[in-house]
């Protein structure tokens, strides 16, 4: 990978990375397009831990008083019932279900999940899910973050987890379960950050040790990526929350459909490979 290339992408990354469009998907699609190749698994994950930078310094003030709450209440009783505290084991307990599948199928995630059929159909059917949870939620009562509750942090923890398939994204695919289970778009959207904080930190830390060896990029171009990532990344979230706090997710759903369709058909004429590069 060139430095152009790595710079390229991680600005794609950090554009992409808060928005309900799928970050891998489009570092996937777009490489293809240019025929630059699948910049791999471990290139995404390494890039995402800038984008995860971003959100732990645009949240610090959320995430001390989290981890300070849920310290104290683990020695004190009476701070259990802290809203802060109970944040910290929604997310403990939102985690688990991507920890285990990411786990149980590592292989596969890497591999055949990156097939472009697969991820424009992933786009187009969960971007109706989108769509179709936005709606659910406009007709009804918007929840507050306060009101989350052990089953439904595991529910918002499955939603995340399918986020393993390229295509699905973390935040659209965390942001529909809020929706759907009633939270308002700006609750919906925070816990979908402040969950994905865990495990992102983990897969990114993990995926290092395969920088530079094999077919996965070289540290100095990853490091690039990574940095343009952060900065991209953190404009990004203050625009898309101040985004959704008046406006519907349409955009991203009409976007995602149209792009899912597009990729489909390159893979379909033969324009694009679904496992490789662009065909010369």
């Amino acid at each position: 990978m060139s430095w152009f290339e790595a710079a390229v992408l991680g600005l794609l990354q950090g554009l992409t990375e808060f928005l309900p469009v799928s970050s891998s998907a489009h570092l996937r699609v777009f490489s293809a397009l240019v025929g630059w190749g699948d910049p791999g698994s471990a290139f995404t994950a390494v890039t995402q831990l800038g984008t995860e930078s971003a959100v732990l310094i645009y949240f610090r003030r959320d995430i001390a008083a989290i981890i300070r709450a849920w310290t104290t209440s683990l020695f004190i009783r009476e701070r259990r019932k802290d809203p802060d505290a109970r944040m910290g084991w929604f997310v403990i307990v939102g985690t688990l279900p991507i920890g285990v599948l990411g786990a149980a199928f590592q292989s596969t995630i890497e591999t055949s999940l990156r097939d472009l059929r697969i991820i424009g159909t992933t786009l187009i059917v969960f971007g109706v899910i989108l769509a179709v949870a936005d709606r659910s939620r406009a007709v009804r009562y918007a929840k507050p973050i306060e009101e989350l509750t052990f089953p439904q942090a595991l529910g918002y923890g499955f939603a995340q987890a399918l986020a393993l398939i390229p295509g699905v994204s973390r935040s659209g695919g965390t942001i529909s379960a809020g929706l759907l289970m009633g939270y308002s778009r700006e609750a919906a959207a925070r816990y979908s950050f402040l969950l994905a904080i865990p495990a992102v930190l983990a897969s990114g830390t993990l995926e290092l040790f395969k920088i530079g060896e094999g077919p996965s990029p070289a540290w100095g171009p990853t490091l690039l990526a990574t940095g343009i990532a952060f900065a991209v990344g953190y404009a990004a979230i203050s625009w898309f929350l101040k985004y959704i706090s008046h406006n519907s997710f349409t955009p991203f759903v009409v976007y995602r459909v149209i792009l899912g369709l597009a990729i489909v058909a390159l893979v379909t004429v033969g324009v694009l490979a679904p496992g490789a590069g662009a065909i010369e």
